[in-house]
């Protein structure tokens, strides 16, 4: 017969420390977890483990947040926050509003500026509140050692931007690398006329024209937002219509709204290279057409961190 006590609350760990956390369990009271990557996925999971009472440590080498913080969802959104103002602004004449003087312009100086500057906030934030809720965050890049620790345990060697190395001892190991853009063999990002979308914040002057290889999310917001800022845009997307994994008709509406603000939308199109030209780019299609720009951004799909 299993006793009742023991089936409900499970084995405890010998002098675990007493959590006093909200949810904290037992069974995890006083273990050491190890997480490699501060995006959304190992934030929350160390949030998690310290609620269950666990001793975390988390590492990241770019900022806590991640790509999503940093890079991606909150600066993109950011970007066409202030794109779809200026759209706003200028079509305030078909609601019977009507500027004097010069035309709307965008200081995209300013708007990356400001994109930085709230993700950085942003990023600062969680960091204060993983602190606050006692788990150590270590600013660097970790990899699993081959050895094992006392007791079976995992060993992790944390190489610090200090110069300094640290062996961290666990019982669990949590990888949340996350993902980097992918990287086309003909076509690698130089971070001035061609860029992966980590980049495209770096730039101080908008492009005289656009070049995006990809329409999934990532690619059509990008897209959209420099469109809407007033910036010649071609999108080369490899299937039928942008945001292929994205509802059908969702899409149609979006592809709708491009191509009435003006957008050149190719689809069925690969882009096979991308290279330098005097004063910008030229994209190659595997059809051969060419595309001259002042700027591409290579958003095609994301590969595994490693």
């Amino acid at each position: 017969m299993i006793n009742s006590e023991r089936q409900q609350t499970g084995p405890t760990i010998t002098g675990a420390p007493k959590s006093g956390l909200p949810g904290a369990s037992r069974v995890r009271e006083g273990s050491r977890v190890v997480i490699i990557g501060g995006g959304p996925g190992g934030y929350e999971a160390a949030l998690t483990a310290r609620q269950l009472g666990a001793r975390c440590t988390l590492v990241e080498d770019k900022g806590v947040g991640g790509s999503a913080v940093l890079t991606d969802v909150v600066p993109s959104k950011t970007l066409i926050a202030s794109a779809e103002w200026l759209h706003s602004v200028e079509s305030a004449d078909q609601l019977g509003i009507v500027a004097t003087g010069e035309p709307w312009r965008a200081s995209f100086s300013a708007i990356n500026a400001r994109i930085r500057a709230l993700a950085a906030r942003q990023s600062e934030d969680i960091r204060r509140r993983l602190a606050n809720v006692g788990v150590t965050i270590l600013d660097g890049r970790a990899k699993i050692a081959t050895a094992l620790g006392r007791d079976g345990t995992r060993m992790v060697r944390a190489h610090l931007t200090d110069g300094t190395v640290r062996d961290l001892e666990a019982e669990v190991v949590l990888i949340a690398t996350g993902a980097a853009p992918r990287e086309l063999p003909d076509a690698k990002p130089d971070g001035e006329r061609i860029l992966n979308w980590t980049q495209m914040y770096e730039l101080t002057e908008l492009p005289r024209h656009l070049v995006v290889v990809g329409s999934g999310v990532t690619g059509a917001e990008f897209a959209g937002a420099y469109n809407a800022l007033g910036v010649p845009v071609t999108l080369v997307s490899s299937r039928d219509r942008v945001l292929p994994n994205e509802d059908p008709d969702g899409a149609e509406v979006i592809e709708r709204v491009f191509a009435r603000r003006g957008m050149t939308i190719l689809s069925r199109s690969r882009a096979q290279a991308v290279r330098r030209s005097t004063d910008g780019v030229v994209v190659t299609l595997d059809d051969g057409r060419h595309i001259e720009a002042s700027h591409c951004l290579l958003a095609v799909l994301t590969g595994q961190v490693g």
